[in-house]
């Protein structure tokens, strides 16, 4: 199956030349995060045990780290502590830096002592001119098959009960089929990191395959638009329940979407304004 995804929203990105929802680099890279370890962290042992596994680990008196993300991709440079002092003084705009003297390492590490040691960071970021952390786009991609239709990576607050606490967290939405990822099972992420913004958006990118594959409503496709079907049976029984003729919703996918949605998030992100957090 040949297929190109196409971004509408935020940088292109290279892909697996036999998997396009699998992303591989990126030309062009956030850095979130610039720090130092050093021997006299209790898990330094641990932390570096992936240096010393791929024969990098070359600087007994420590390392500088940049952490840097994408829209889909992230990735960790090791470099001396010296280079990373000189960074934060000569490049306060986190611009640039040269990459040549370390080793980079695809995504942001995980396990004992690196847990602890990275903060919790979002994609958008107040202090760099977001509505709130965590809550903005991400990415969107066009839809293969229907056309104007995009598929949206988001963070969002939300609720994972009617509700509920607020948390922060990470999804897609599709605007052909208006899909509520909520419903769906396994497609709403708690907003921890780069690897869960990275797996909503190779979920949004599956969600596209599926479409080109087997086409838009087919049982076996992932974008399968209901077409109002459960709106117009809930507006009957609030008929027969309360003795009305209105209905109680909008009776169509798109236009309950627009207004009680993902859309409605969706709407407001991309006008600045901070939604209402979700399923409150």
């Amino acid at each position: 199956m040949s297929i190109t995804i196409t971004n509408t929203y935020g940088t292109a990105h290279h892909v697996s030349d036999t998997n396009p929802t699998r992303v591989t680099s990126c030309d062009r890279y956030r850095i979130c995060l610039v720090g130092t370890l050093t021997p006299d962290n209790p898990n330094y042992e641990d932390m570096v045990g992936m240096l010393r596994d791929n024969g990098h680990d070359t600087r007994p008196e420590g390392y500088g780290l940049i952490f840097l993300e994408s829209e889909e991709f992230s990735a960790t440079y090791f470099g001396s502590i010296a280079q990373i002092e000189q960074y934060k003084r000569d490049n306060t705009d986190g611009k640039t830096f040269d990459a040549s003297q370390g080793v980079m390492y695809a995504q942001w590490p995980h396990g004992k002592g690196w847990d602890d040691f990275l903060p919790r960071t979002f994609w958008n970021i107040k202090a760099r001119g977001a509505i709130a952390d965590g809550v903005g786009l991400i990415t969107a991609f066009a839809h293969t098959e229907t056309p104007g239709a995009e598929v949206i990576v988001y963070e969002f607050e939300g609720a994972w009960r009617p509700g509920g606490e607020t948390e922060q967290m990470v999804t897609y939405h599709c605007t052909a089929c208006h899909t509520d990822t909520f419903h769906s099972g396994g497609e709403v992420h708690e907003n921890t990191g780069p690897d869960r913004r990275r797996w909503a958006a190779r979920q949004a990118r599956q969600h596209i395959i599926s479409a080109h594959r087997h086409g838009v409503g087919h049982e076996n496709s992932s974008c399968r638009p209901r077409n109002g079907e459960m709106l117009r049976a809930v507006n009957a029984v609030a008929r027969d329940m309360w003795g009305t003729t209105g209905n109680a919703l909008p009776d169509t996918e798109d236009a309950y979407c627009a207004t009680k949605g993902p859309c409605a998030i969706i709407r407001e992100l991309r006008a600045g304004v901070r939604p209402p957090v979700y399923r409150a």
